[in-house]
């Protein structure tokens, strides 16, 4: 059983290294509790017998353990107040009626990654609870045109292909042929219903039916593939727990290769989810703290990727701030 004063020794000790990325001895704590250093330690050593301090090899002071950090964020921390020209940053951008909320999203994410030095992460709309309503093209030039995807929740997507050497008619025949086929499908299964489907028959109506197969493919693949924004990867380097180039290049391989997965693992509905260490399955000296939004035309997640001594208290409440205004917009 935790007592009251060791709680706070390890809020102390947890927000002292936060700040200081240093090992954190007795003294440093007497000076905050006015209390003898001999008191201190012997609170110190109960609280790593409990299992929520760590001694390092290089140092007598104590570092917060996994176990540590998770009691701190359940039962400890409090959510620190945005400062003033944080929110300001940020309330400029999504007062903007001029941005798109995806370009909101990212850019309000982009100043998260600055100001605190850590990974910002967007995964965009999930598109299987679409379904296909309407594919339009609206002709830029004799050689190009823009393919707009329209979806029963009225979510819209386009895209600029090249059609040089193939006729608007032809362009055409394939739209309707396109609507006529597959509108009613999920967003998810429309790659398959068009290799299956529409492929074997397309040749019978237009002539550039393999180029234009391969050109409204390719549009629907790069529609239903999940966006995935990564701001401020590098801020990693800056990291004084990440000085072994190994260590550094591991952390980037995972992030370039599982960052989906890293980020949207499970369903936790809208609520801020912290992952400590071995939870986020990317190393034991990081964390993971994500939340969903949910608007009526799209969802999706965001997500900050930093060291383990993350300063918790204060990316929960911007998460929240972005979350809040995301949905609001």
């Amino acid at each position: 059983m935790i007592t009251d004063r060791q709680k706070e020794i390890l809020k102390l000790i947890v927000m002292e290294y936060i700040q200081g990325a240093k090992p954190v001895g007795s003294h440093q704590i007497c000076e905050t509790l006015n209390c003898s250093s001999a008191t201190v330690r012997s609170e110190m050593a109960a609280l790593e017998e409990l299992g929520y301090l760590e001694k390092t090899h290089t140092s007598s002071g104590r570092v917060p353990s996994e176990e540590g950090y998770r009691y701190y964020v359940n039962n400890l921390m409090k959510p620190k107040e945005i400062s003033g020209e944080d929110m300001l940053k940020l309330q400029l951008i999504f007062s903007n009626n001029q941005l798109e909320l995806s370009d909101c999203i990212k850019r309000s994410l982009e100043i998260v990654s600055d100001i605190t030095n850590y990974t910002s992460v967007v995964l965009g709309t999930k598109s299987h609870d679409n379904t296909l309503k309407e594919v339009n093209i609206v002709p830029l030039s004799d050689t190009s045109m823009v393919v707009v995807v329209i979806t029963d929740k009225g979510f819209v997507e386009h895209k600029t292909i090249d059609v040089q050497g193939i006729s608007l008619e032809e362009v055409k025949k394939t739209v309707t042929l396109i609507n006529n086929m597959i509108v009613g499908t999920p967003i998810d299964e429309i790659s398959s219903k068009l290799e299956f489907e529409v492929k074997p028959i397309i040749g019978r109506y237009v002539k550039e039916h393999e180029r234009l197969y391969n050109v409204f493919y390719n549009v629907f693949n790069n529609f239903t593939n999940k966006n995935v924004d990564v701001m401020g990867k590098s801020n990693i380097l800056k990291l004084p727990e990440f000085s072994s180039v190994d260590k550094v290049r591991n952390i980037l391989e995972k992030l370039d290769d599982n960052i989906e997965s890293i980020v949207e693992e499970s369903s936790d509905g809208g609520d801020i989810n912290i992952y400590i260490g071995k939870e986020t399955k990317i190393d034991d000296d990081m964390t993971v703290i994500r939340t969903k939004y949910k608007t009526d035309k799209e969802e999706g997640t965001i997500a900050i990727v930093g060291p383990k001594r993350m300063e918790y208290d204060r990316v929960v409440n911007l998460l929240e701030y972005i979350k809040e205004n995301i949905e609001r917009k």
